[in-house]
């Protein structure tokens, strides 16, 4: 099902980006880095927080880059990550398949700059086993992505 609300929201945006599925586990950086044969920065991850007001939000940011606590307090506030049970209920995609396209209920998307870094990311697209190429700047529009510096 996530895999197909992912391929829904790029149908319903007239989006002429490509869905690859792989055989192989793309659920960690280093797995979908190795996988794609590009750099670990070029993996987009996707992070899920529920921050100290109530929010959930999305992040994304390079495959390469941590959280840096300070920034993402000035940014954010208190935060926590969320439990996998919660990321699947609220995003509809598994732990290691999620990512900012086709959610189950609308989510503010955040997007580190890190991503800049690239001409092209890879996100994944709904599934552990799945990804699209995109650039930065194309990422941030079809997401409503809002930039930040918090990794």
């Amino acid at each position: 099902m996530s895999l197909q609300s992912v391929h829904e929201f790029f149908l319903a945006r007239h989006l002429d980006l490509t869905i690859i599925e792989l055989e192989v586990s793309t659920a960690t950086v280093a797995l979908a880095a190795e996988a794609h044969g590009v750099e670990p920065g070029r993996i987009a991850k996707t992070l899920s927080f529920r921050l100290n007001d109530g929010r959930a939000i999305i992040l994304v940011s390079s495959g390469d880059v941590r959280i840096d606590n300070r920034k993402f307090r000035q940014v954010f506030g208190k935060g926590t990550m969320l439990a996998p049970e919660e990321v699947l209920r609220l995003t509809g995609h598994p732990v290691g398949g999620v990512c900012p396209f086709g959610l189950a209920q609308p989510l503010p998307i955040y997007l580190d700059k890190s991503l800049q870094n690239f001409d092209e990311v890879l996100p994944a697209a709904g599934d552990i086993h799945t990804a699209v190429r995109i650039s930065p700047a194309q990422l941030a529009a079809v997401t409503n992505g809002h930039w930040v510096d918090v990794c």
